[in-house]
């Protein structure tokens, strides 16, 4: 199943071919609650283990149009994990410090340590987004860009990180409805901003931009996911079971003592 949704190198396929709507041929919520709460507990059970083995860090990467979910998944998926071994980052516009370095600076500095799971809404990908949509870099920077991110990619996995790229797809008159939901719920107001009207204007861009982004960056050691995110049960389902499918990759198990424990054990 899961299959069907990733994008790695050898993958051409654009959003067009994945349907937003899409539920994994599943009803309802219903169907999956129980695997649901599994997963939640073996996800547990698997940062435990990472965090005694220190073998990988793990950063899953959330990309997406304004109201695709990117902080409600989080707060869904992982938000039961050990905060001690967790962490989750969020990137605005850059700030004077962030702009006056390379554009991977600011990310660089907060990717997980050996032990830690770290989640980022959005991410160094808004370096070939945003100012690719708005005309502030040339193609050439742009190209120079994707390799650099590539290259920065291989570095992380190179080095331990297991890096997991999702891209929440929702449809415009899903992301519509969600804007006018902001609007007429005082407790959802403050996330409205004024500037996801105006960017509703280039969604064919950013669409474009996005698929160029997959057609350049997505590989077998860091392929991209594309989850269906209008139906937010699904999404939370689907996330939550390649997040725990990709740590089960790892083989994690707790660290072997280097102590003889029945000689301490006599001894008490």
């Amino acid at each position: 199943m899961l299959k069907n949704y990733r994008l790695t190198k050898a993958d051409k396929r654009g959003l067009s071919r994945f349907d937003p709507n899409d539920t994994g041929g599943f009803a309802g919520k219903e169907d999956i609650q129980d695997e649901f709460e599994h997963m939640e507990r073996k996800l547990r059970n698997l940062q435990d283990k990472l965090f005694a083995s220190k073998t990988n860090g793990v950063l899953v990467l959330f990309q997406g149009m304004d109201c695709s979910g990117k902080d409600g998944v989080i707060k869904k998926v992982l938000s039961n994990l050990n905060p001690q071994g967790f962490r989750a980052e969020s990137f605005k516009k850059p700030t004077l410090e962030e702009s006056a370095h390379d554009f991977l600076w600011r990310t660089h500095k907060v990717v997980p340590a050996k032990g830690y799971i770290t989640a980022f809404n959005r991410s160094y990908y808004e370096d070939v987004l945003i100012t690719r949509v708005h005309g502030l870099i040339e193609d050439k920077e742009t190209a120079t860009r994707m390799k650099h991110i590539r290259q920065f990619e291989k570095l992380l996995t190179n080095n331990g990180v297991l890096l997991i790229k999702i891209f929440l797809h929702i449809s415009p008159e899903f992301q519509l409805e969600k804007i006018r939901e902001r609007l007429s719920d005082p407790e959802k107001l403050w996330k409205f901003d004024a500037s996801d009207l105006e960017e509703r204007h280039y969604w064919d861009s950013y669409i474009d931009a996005y698929e160029d982004a997959f057609r350049h960056t997505a590989t077998n050691h860091a392929p991209w996911h594309i989850i269906p995110a209008n139906e937010r049960w699904f999404r939370d389902y689907l996330v939550l079971r390649i997040i725990v499918s990709s740590l089960e990759k790892l083989d994690l198990s707790y660290p072997e003592p280097d102590i003889d424990t029945q000689k301490l054990l006599e001894q008490l």
